[in-house]
């Protein structure tokens, strides 16, 4: 077994006081290879130290003795709509209910009270297609891999909140992220022209399922992911 420390800085929370759940995720899929299921435990902390333990069966985060996220290795067989354009992923994102309310203003993702350059400020709407959200996205120098391109950790955050929007149209009902299963097939350039889509796939209960894709700027879904959200009665530390 291997073990390793992590932090979480405060710029990616989802909630004021705990990380956004993409970037988690995408954190701890890092240590496995290809497609990944993260399921999430426990609020994230930021700027507090968590133990990674990684073994043949896939990686744990840790904060002290509480599970916070455990991870592993899998599949994903899910076929994203056909890609919307740039322009028409801009338009869609001008209805976003996010602008009219949101639980989470200050999230790394989608918070509208985030500043050009500091969150992915990834804003879907319904698109003509009235089944699939988009929104466009350019990711920001601060995001750079040193290679040029945005980390892998910011594509799977880039798949996270939009799935929300998609299974909640009215913003009303709070939910939070309880597993994202992820697949990176390509990677996307700093100031790349990209567009994130998001479709509902089902409800079961509590729990709301959707998917989301990430496309170039030629329109290659080069990450796809299938997210389950639980209804929660109210926002931990969230922000009306």
């Amino acid at each position: 077994m291997i073990t390793e420390v992590m932090t979480i800085p405060r710029r990616f929370n989802g909630p004021p006081r705990s990380g956004n759940g993409g970037y988690v995720c995408g954190r701890l899929a890092h240590y496995l290879d290809g497609p990944a299921s993260v399921r999430l435990r426990a609020p994230p902390p930021l700027d507090h130290e968590l133990r990674v333990e990684v073994s043949g069966e896939g990686a744990r985060l840790f904060d002290g003795d509480t599970l916070v996220a455990q991870a592993h290795r899998t599949e994903l067989d899910l076929k994203p709509p056909a890609a919307p354009s740039f322009a028409e992923a801009q338009t869609a994102s001008k209805s976003c209910i996010g602008f009219v309310r949101h639980l989470l203003p200050h999230c790394f993702v989608c918070g509208p009270k985030r500043a050009e350059g500091d969150g992915l400020r990834i804003f879907p709407g319904r698109t003509a297609d009235e089944a699939v959200f988009a929104a466009p996205w350019v990711p920001h120098t601060s995001l750079d891999d040193g290679s040029g391109r945005a980390a892998p950790e910011f594509l799977w955050a880039a798949l996270d909140c939009a799935g929300a929007f998609a299974t909640m149209p009215t913003g009303m009902q709070p939910i939070i992220l309880g597993e994202l299963c992820a697949r990176l097939d390509g990677g996307v350039a700093i100031g790349e022209r990209c567009v994130v889509a998001a479709w509902s796939i089902g409800v079961e209960g509590r729990k709301r399922f959707a998917g989301t894709a990430l496309y170039s700027a030629s329109g290659v879904a080069v990450a796809a992911a299938r997210a389950t959200w639980i209804e929660i009665p109210s926002m931990p530390g969230g922000e009306a």
